[in-house]
């Protein structure tokens, strides 16, 4: 049985949550690995963009594709984590939401230059406050999903830089805001909930505590799998040919034209 705000439960459904970079993916491998527990997730955008938008990157998208992969994000969820034992989700079914009010905040690119960011700013006048109106409405509707769904989260701090590798298409000052949007979100969904830092070891074996999990494998042999099994899911996917085709140079037309569709 698991330990969840001083209970026994015969099953655990919970939610690791963070914003990028802050290492949520080893972190539920490994803890999926170490206890035997599910882990379930979504997608990455960049996986979903080979069909969902052939030849662009996340930093390439409007307002409307955006919506849709945050939507299809939320699909899958929902349909992973519709089960009736346990399971580690990574990430949860609000994510994708708090992303989407955090590009509300500081643009739909955030992780682009200044000039395609001014772009898309002067792009979106007169269009923010229906999005806004729209996103408040799926904000409802993914913070009683989340209610009903978990047993517990426990929320993964920003505690080092974004690796530059390219890939996040964020910034510091985004991150920052979806950190601090994410935990609030948390806090008001009325779960019980911790914030657990450190190593991934450290996370890991906190949680377990906390949980009072059972392992099957060392933390530290999990730790390896885990490394190697995301270094390896990240190797085939930019392998692929249609993902290679979205990271080729775009011609300055083509970033114009994007730049100018809010």
């Amino acid at each position: 049985m698991y330990l969840v705000g001083g209970q026994r439960r015969d099953s655990l459904k919970l939610a690791i949550s963070g914003t990028y970079g802050v290492g949520k993916s080893t972190t539920t491998e490994t803890l999926s690995i170490a206890t035997g527990i599910p882990r379930t997730h979504a997608l990455t955008s960049r996986e979903l963009l080979i069909d969902l938008a052939p030849g662009k990157t996340v930093m390439e998208l409007n307002s409307i594709e955006l919506l849709q992969l945050g939507l299809r994000r939320f699909e899958e969820r929902v349909h992973n984590e519709s089960g009736e034992g346990s399971f580690i989700s990574d990430g949860s079914v609000v994510h994708e939401w708090v992303y989407g009010t955090a590009r509300m905040a500081v643009g739909i690119n955030p992780g682009a230059g200044l000039l395609l960011r001014t772009v898309k700013a002067a792009a979106g006048f007169g269009r923010k406050a229906p999005l806004r109106e729209y996103t408040d409405i799926i904000g409802d509707v993914v913070k009683e999903r989340a209610a009903r769904l978990y047993d517990a989260y426990v929320h993964l701090p920003v505690e080092f830089p974004m690796k530059t590798d390219g890939h996040r298409p964020v910034s510091e000052p985004f991150r920052k805001l979806s950190d601090d949007t994410l935990l609030q979100v948390v806090k008001d969904i009325g779960l019980p909930y911790e914030v657990v830092g450190g190593t991934v070891h450290e996370r890991v074996s906190r949680i377990v505590e906390l949980f009072d999990l059972e392992t099957v494998m060392p933390v530290d042999e999990a730790i390896a799998e885990a490394q190697r099994r995301v270094t390896s899911a990240t190797a085939v996917l930019e392998e692929d040919d249609r993902f290679k085709a979205a990271q080729r140079k775009k011609s300055l037309w083509r970033k114009v034209s994007y730049a100018m569709r809010y």
